[in-house]
C-alpha cells in the first residue's frame, strides 16, 4: 500500500515539473469563428452550421496557410464536413473512375480493309467445278493472303460511356479523403501573390514540401494575374476552376491546393448531390420495360 503511495506521489511531482500551460477552448454551436487560446497564441477556428451535420464522425479541422510569403504561417483552422473530406477509402471506385475519363475521351484509329475495299479480286479465281479444288469466288477473301480481314477494327470507333452518377460523385469524395489523409491537400486563403515571377512559387513548392506536380483550386475561372503569370513557364503547376475537379487530375498531381472559398463551395454542391433524391427528376429519362 506503501510503495503504490509513493509511486502516485512521484508521478504528481513530476507532472507538476512539467509546467504544462492550461489549454482553453470556447466552443460554440452558434457562433462561426471559435477561438482558441494556448500559450499566448489566438487560433481562429472557423466553424460551420451544415444543412446536413455529420451524425458518426467529427467534422476535420484543416489550418488556412497562406501564400503572401515563403515561409508558411498558419492563419486559422476550417473544419470540413466528414462525409466528404473523411470518407472511407474505395480504390475500386477511383479506379472505375480512372478508366470512365481515360475512355470517354478515346478515339481509335484503328483501321482494316474488309474483301470489298482490298485491291483486285474481282475474277473468279478457277471454275466453281471440275478441279477437284475449294470452291471460291475471290482472291481477296479473307481465306487468302492479301485479302480483306473479318471483324477487324473499324477506324473512329468512340469508347465513350457515361460512369453512373454516384460512383462519379464518390469517385470525388474518395479521392478528396485520400489526398487529406496522406497529408496531400492544403487549403490556402486566397491565391494573391506579391510577384508573378515563376521562381517565388518554386520556392514555395519546395519550402512547404509540395509537388512537384501541383493542382491549385479555386472557385472561379478568374485567377489573379500574379499566380497566372507565375504559373504558365511552370508546366507542373495547374490552376483548374473548382467546376473542372476531377479524378484523374488529382491523381496525376502529387499536391492538391484549395482556396478556402473553393473547399466550401466543393463541399456545399457534394452534399448536396449526396443527400439528393433524383428518382422523381429521373423518371421521365427512363423506358417501361415491357
Amino acid at each position: 500500500m506503501k510503495s503504490s503511495l509513493n509511486m502516485a506521489s512521484i508521478l504528481i511531482n513530476a507532472i507538476k515539473r512539467l509546467h504544462l500551460s492550461p489549454q482553453i477552448r470556447l466552443c460554440s454551436l452558434n457562433s462561426a469563428a471559435v477561438t482558441t487560446t494556448t500559450a499566448n497564441k489566438t487560433i481562429n477556428i472557423l466553424k460551420k452550421e451544415w444543412e446536413f451535420p455529420p451524425l458518426y464522425t467529427k467534422p476535420r479541422e484543416v489550418w488556412i496557410e497562406n501564400l503572401d510569403t515563403v515561409e508558411e504561417k498558419k492563419l486559422g483552422l476550417i473544419e470540413l464536413h466528414p462525409m466528404v473530406y473523411a470518407a472511407p477509402p474505395r480504390i475500386d471506385i477511383i479506379h472505375s473512375n480512372v478508366i470512365w475519363q481515360r475512355k470517354y475521351r478515346w478515339v481509335s484509329w484503328a483501321h482494316t480493309k474488309t474483301r470489298a475495299e482490298v485491291r483486285g479480286g474481282g475474277k473468279k479465281p478457277w471454275p466453281q467445278k471440275g478441279l477437284g479444288r475449294a470452291r471460291h469466288g475471290s482472291i481477296r477473301s479473307p481465306l487468302f493472303r492479301g485479302g480483306g480481314v473479318a471483324h477487324g477494327p473499324r477506324s473512329g470507333k468512340s469508347h465513350f460511356f457515361m460512369l453512373p452518377f454516384h460512383l462519379r460523385l464518390h469517385g470525388l469524395t474518395t479521392t478528396l479523403s485520400a489526398k487529406l489523409a496522406q497529408d496531400d491537400l492544403h487549403i490556402v486563403k486566397d491565391l494573391e501573390l506579391p510577384t508573378d515571377e515563376s521562381q517565388y512559387l518554386v520556392d514555395l513548392i519546395e519550402n512547404r514540401n509540395w509537388g512537384p506536380a501541383v493542382l491549385i483550386i479555386d472557385d472561379t475561372d478568374y485567377a489573379p494575374r500574379n499566380i497566372t503569370a507565375a504559373t504558365d513557364n511552370l508546366l507542373h503547376v495547374n490552376i483548374m476552376p473548382v467546376y473542372g475537379l476531377n479524378v484523374y487530375s488529382m491523381l496525376k498531381h502529387d499536391t492538391l491546393v484549395l482556396t478556402q472559398a473553393a473547399a466550401e463551395k466543393i463541399e456545399e454542391k457534394l452534399l448536396y448531390h449526396l443527400h439528393s433524391d433524383n428518382r422523381e427528376r429521373m423518371k421521365k429519362f427512363k423506358i417501361d420495360q415491357v
